[in-house]
């Protein structure tokens, strides 16, 4: 779709890189020719994404372990990059999310995901901003939002409260930011399976609420990751540097649909419920024993 050295000479950082729509996009970024420096809190996953992505393309990687809710990690890990090679690019990546009834959730649930998402995001954002403000760098921000921004959504208001934030602040820096030479947009994509994800946002309770969540796509099916990374490169490539605080859906028009994601769980049973809660207690059961 796009020239091979579209963004030959860019230094990329994706956050969440290791796995899911991270993973991918990183893929296609040096498959275009710019390095890439991804973060994770993994490094053993990061590592192994690294070099498989290095053989599969010949583009240049770095990896960094970096737990984006401790802003010391953050300065020390964008000194790092910087020492290096300063950035031309950012992709806010890095995320987290579970369904369940907004009644049951804590405090520390609700902060197991803002902490990440809304904080993590914007104190990544601010570091790399405030470097390319003092050297007079242009750059090129991209965070990854849901659609649930303009829709709100039911069962997983914390990621929903706290990407709607995202959305402020991307519309907020492109104009405070924009005449000093940093772009910034936002992607909101609608459902595109990860295996990470997926245990935790469509888990096996025996009703079939992944086809329920097709069914409500008009075009009825889930998005490819290669379309996902063709619209991350079109917003960071400076061809089209005019686009400047915007939030481009790719959902096949599901918002369009329905009011988020997960609107269909209202009719879910408290036994249903319970299933999913156990189905989600398998699934980080199974990804805590993979990062010992």
């Amino acid at each position: 779709m796009f020239q091979e050295n579209l963004l030959n000479g860019s230094h990329i950082l994706v956050t969440g890189g290791g796995s899911g729509l991270g993973y991918s996009m990183t893929r296609g970024f040096l498959a275009l020719g710019a390095e890439v420096t991804i973060w994770g809190r993994r490094r053993a996953v990061l590592d192994e994404a690294a070099a498989t992505l290095a053989d599969e393309t010949g583009g240049r990687i770095h990896t960094d372990a970096v737990d984006i809710r401790d802003p010391d990690a953050i300065e020390a890990a964008v000194d790092r990059i910087w020492a290096h090679k300063p950035l031309t690019g950012l992709v806010n990546n890095a995320a987290g999310n579970f369904i369940a009834p907004t009644e049951s959730l804590s405090p520390r649930a609700f902060n197991a995901i803002a902490s990440i998402v809304f904080h993590g995001t914007f104190m990544v954002t601010n570091a790399c901003a405030r470097r390319w403000l003092d050297a007079g760098d242009r750059a090129s921000v991209v965070s990854i939002l849901t659609t649930w921004v303009w829709t709100g959504s039911p069962f997983v208001v914390p990621s929903a409260m706290s990407k709607a934030g995202l959305d402020a602040m991307t519309k907020s820096l492109a104009v405070e930011w924009g005449p000093r030479g940093l772009r910034f947009n936002a992607i909101a994509p609608g459902p595109f399976p990860t295996k990470g994800a997926w245990d935790r946002l469509m888990p096996d309770t025996g009703e079939d609420l992944d086809q329920k969540s097709r069914d409500a796509i008009p075009m009825k099916r889930y998005g490819e990751h290669s379309e996902l990374a063709n619209l991350a490169a079109f917003l960071l490539a400076d061809q089209v540097a005019y686009i400047n605080g915007q939030t481009i859906a790719i959902d096949g028009g599901q918002h369009l649909n329905n009011a988020g994601s997960f609107a269909h769980l209202w009719d879910v049973t408290p036994d249903q419920w319970e299933q999913m809660r156990a189905a989600i207690e398998t699934a980080n059961k199974r990804d805590k024993a993979g990062r010992a």
